[in-house]
């Protein structure tokens, strides 16, 4: 059975943000659903489920991405086809409101998988993609969080995705954005989108935009997006380890959690992923003290909008 699952980060969300990412969630699910419903592609739908969520400046996609430690947006972001093992991917790109489509771009437009910075914002021009100011992504909310940032020489970017220890962990908000769908023909696809951590070097790259730590689609087995802090979620190839536990014989919700823990075991990761598995069955798992995300299933069902503590059960549905 088609469906689409969407998250909107993990991390230390804050009681007052609790609604903003559960409409935020619900919207971007709908989105995908009625492509789905429609006849649509896994691939349509989860570019379009991300797009919502790039235009929606809850999140740290897009409108709303954090600035970096120069005060400069910059954004990464991929998607997977799953049906052909394909991807296209964008990093460290600027001026775009939907990296996501400008990754779609990449994938379906060169020989490449990724293309980065200046290189990518010059592709955007040639297929089309009208070069947003910056002003128009910046959010008032975010100059005033690199203000304080930029005096503040403690702090480090892990802090958000842990449990909070101080008011200011808390109030430090935003985290990647994805989808992973299961289509009417059984195809698959997953995206994922970023601004990024807050008060990052220029042109550090996360795991957003690479294949098999930000995302992974595969028909055979799933197809997963991740979200939390990038730099262990790079070194334990996360969305890939997941899939990997699934092939040794693993049920969904068992995979995530395993690959989850192993990265936290070896890398003191925290994030979560969520997972769409051929047979229909949609989890989210994280290590995390929230989660925020959504599921579409057709039949009239509606979407779910949930964010979890992690004490609560995770959603393991067919």
């Amino acid at each position: 059975m088609e469906g689409i699952i969407v998250h909107g980060g993990a991390w230390a969300i804050p009681d007052r943000m609790v609604e903003a990412h559960l409409e935020g969630c619900r919207a971007a699910a709908e989105e995908g659903g009625r492509i789905l419903e429609g006849g649509g592609t896994a691939m349509d739908a989860v570019e379009a489920a991300v797009r919502v969520m790039e235009e929606d400046s809850t999140f740290d996609a897009g409108r709303g991405s954090f600035l970096n430690r120069e005060g400069v947006i910059e954004m990464d972001a991929i998607i997977m086809d799953g049906s052909v093992l394909k991807a296209g991917s964008v990093a460290a790109v600027r001026n775009i409101l939907h990296p996501v489509t400008l990754a779609r771009k990449v994938m379906e437009h060169t020989d490449h998988v990724m293309l980065v910075g200046e290189g990518a914002n010059i592709f955007a021009a040639e297929v089309g993609i009208e070069a947003t100011p910056e002003e128009e992504l910046l959010v008032g909310r975010e100059l005033e969080r690199w203000k304080v940032l930029r005096q503040d020489p403690k702090f480090r970017a892990r802090v958000i995705f842990e449990p909070p220890r101080s008011t200011h962990s808390w109030d430090t908000p935003g985290d990647t954005v994805g989808a992973a769908a299961l289509d009417m023909n059984g195809d698959m696809a997953a995206a994922t989108s970023t601004g990024g951590t807050p008060k990052k070097r220029m042109g550090r790259v996360g795991d957003s935009p690479l294949v098999g730590a930000g995302a992974y689609a595969d028909n055979l087995t799933g197809a997963v997006s991740a979200t939390g802090w990038g730099e262990p979620i790079i070194l334990s190839c996360l969305s890939r380890r997941v899939l990997e536990f699934i092939e040794r014989g693993m049920a969904p919700s068992a995979a995530a959690g395993a690959a989850l823990g192993e990265m936290l075991d070896r890398h003191e990761g925290r994030g979560g992923v969520i997972l769409v598995a051929p047979d229909g069955t949609m989890t989210a798992d994280f290590n995390t003290p929230r989660m925020a995300y959504a599921v579409w299933r057709p039949g009239g069902e509606g979407v779910m909008a949930l964010i979890d503590e992690p004490t609560r059960p995770r959603l393991a549905t067919r």
